[in-house]
């Protein structure tokens, strides 16, 4: 059994890549959105959480999509 080093290592830059495309995207989206979403998470906002929720697993499909 033989462990392969380069994939390891392109996996982790394929999903460090991933993780810094979604938060750049969130950001984006704080800017064209005029709405405080980090006040409404700190008040508990189950809808403004749903929003951001959705925004990740968009992104992440979009970004697996163009990985594959």
């Amino acid at each position: 059994m033989s462990i392969n080093w380069m994939e390891i290592l392109s996996t982790l830059i394929y999903a460090g890549i991933g993780l810094v495309l979604m938060f750049v995207c969130v950001y984006i989206f704080d800017l064209l959105v005029p709405y405080d979403f980090k006040k409404e998470l700190k008040e508990k906002n189950v809808a403004a959480g749903f929003i951001i929720a959705g925004i990740f697993i968009s992104i992440a499909i979009i970004v697996r999509t163009v990985i594959i």
